[in-house]
């Protein structure tokens, strides 16, 4: 039994924070090959998340502290939504549904997401990421 406590969310907080990826997973999960990714995900503004979509499964967030702005795209590589969650404003989280192009903006320090997935897990390939040239 594990006990989600603001003492957990400071620590994981503290490794996002130390990390150069600006962002730590603590997962819940026994392994990556678990049929269910339950994990935390601690974000940090500036960490990088490419465009990506994950083919076989939906995604939930639900955002324990902080706040994010989700991005939608479509294949075009097209802007086509955007959300902002923020407990304070009453958005807790969101369900990306599978094929889904989305990535994430974190608007606030200490910002922690309850991740959900159906595992195993599988690294984002090329084919799963959305690259598109900002310079146009």
């Amino acid at each position: 039994m594990k006990i989600i406590t603001s003492g957990l969310l400071d620590e994981v907080t503290d490794r996002a924070v130390k990390s150069p990826r600006l962002r730590m997973n603590y997962n819940f999960h026994a392994s990556l090959d678990s049929k269910t990714q339950r994990l935390l995900n601690a974000l940090e503004p500036g960490t990088v998340l490419p465009i990506h979509r994950h083919q076989n499964t939906d995604e939930t967030y639900l955002l324990l502290r902080g706040s994010l702005q989700i991005q939608f795209y479509n294949d075009s590589k097209e802007l086509i939504d955007s959300s902002i969650l923020n407990p304070a404003e009453g958005k807790y989280g969101i369900n990306i549904p599978a094929g889904q192009w989305h990535t994430l903006n974190v608007l606030e320090s200490g910002t922690i997401i309850f991740e959900v997935k159906d595992g195993p897990y599988q690294p984002l390939e090329d084919e799963n990421i959305l690259y598109i040239d900002i310079n146009k």
